[in-house]
């Protein structure tokens, strides 16, 4: 058995989750070749860590995902002899056909519930829904980052899959110390289901409290707009995304809280990298982040509830050993890996 693996911006992984997730099940003998964008890339490989490169010049994200996973599928079908690792649901319309003119594997992993996020409009989240339904129908196995993820599948489509979250301990480049600073921090997507208004708004109501808020606030409207609203507040920092684990690492080791506001999607790689920092995280209460921290983190709904959450500090020291605890025993890559290469050998 060897493999293809479909829907990345490729490797070596300079995007997000799943381009982390494909960097740490490599090198593998099971993974035969990765699909890449050569958008995001300077120098094309041949191969990275034994495994082959192919390389699209479409996007691997947006509307550009659907022809870029499809033309991957088709490729893999005609010109090799590998099983499909697919994720997400972008390209799922190929999959019926890789099936019917093959009897080759696919296992899919279908990330989160990206119909159900704000930003689609009517249209796309129709088609993400039925990609959704696709992929879920015609693959062999079906892989939930998060178990909230997998109890949707059974009740939407009466289908059992294999839970496997993310793994989150490269983000320890170095050791972490117990001393912390003065501030607290947020990290994500400037988008609206990430409940960013939200988490600004509360601490422009603290001025005892600092912010650092890390995110891309320029690449939207939505974005632009938070950021000219709230960056005059002395006590929020604005900054604007980091890539680099070692500087993020500067900045994660010394928060001493963790604000998560999340609201869609299954496990979230930046909660998952934030929980081996052993601090106490408050999380946008939802099933999917109760399901990562196995309840036992602080959890939010509102802006006044967050403000509420934030001036009781009596659980803070067992929230933050317990979020440890889970990262370890849970979201480390090689028990990640493990569970992939057993999916790969079963």
């Amino acid at each position: 058995m060897t493999i293809s693996i479909i829907g990345t911006v490729g490797v070596p992984a300079c995007y997000g989750g799943f381009e982390s997730l494909v960097e740490n099940l490599i090198p593998s003998q099971k993974i035969d070749l990765i699909y890449c964008t050569r958008k995001v890339y300077k120098q094309e490989l041949i191969e990275h860590k034994g495994c082959k490169l192919k390389y699209w010049s479409l996007d691997a994200n947006g509307f550009q995902s659907i022809p870029y996973d499809v033309l991957s599928i088709f490729h893999s079908l005609l010109f090799t002899r590998n099983d499909l690792l697919v994720l997400g649901v972008s390209g799922a319309i190929a999959i019926p056909f890789f099936k019917l003119f093959s009897n080759r594997q696919v296992v899919t992993n279908i990330d989160g519930l990206e119909w159900k996020r704000d930003k689609w409009g009517k249209t796309a989240k129709w088609f993400l829904k039925f990609s959704e339904k696709l992929a879920v129908k015609f693959s062999d196995v079906v892989i939930a980052d998060n178990a909230a993820i997998a109890e949707h599948v059974e009740n939407a489509y009466a289908k059992q899959s294999k839970v496997i979250a993310y793994g989150g301990d490269h983000a320890l480049t170095a050791s972490v110390s117990a001393e912390k600073g003065d501030f607290a921090m947020a990290l994500c997507r400037i988008e609206p289901e990430n409940n960013v208004q939200m988490i600004l708004e509360t601490f422009s109501q603290l001025p005892s409290r600092k912010l650092k808020f890390i995110g891309n606030w320029n690449n939207s409207e939505f974005g632009r707009t938070l950021k000219k609203r709230y960056a005059s507040f002395e006590n929020i920092e604005i900054v604007d995304p980091i890539y680099d684990l070692a500087d993020l690492f500067k900045l994660r080791s010394k928060a001493n809280i963790y604000i998560h506001g999340h609201s869609a999607g299954g496990t979230n790689p930046s909660l998952v990298e934030m929980m081996f920092f052993k601090v106490p995280i408050y999380c946008f209460d939802c099933n999917y982040n109760r399901a990562s921290t196995e309840n036992k983190a602080n959890y939010f709904s509102s802006s006044a509830h967050l403000l509420k959450q934030l001036s009781v500090d009596d659980n803070n020291k067992e929230c933050a050993a317990n979020m440890l605890e889970i990262a370890e025993r849970r979201y480390t890559w090689h028990i990640v890996k493990q569970q992939y290469e057993g999916l790969f050998n079963d």
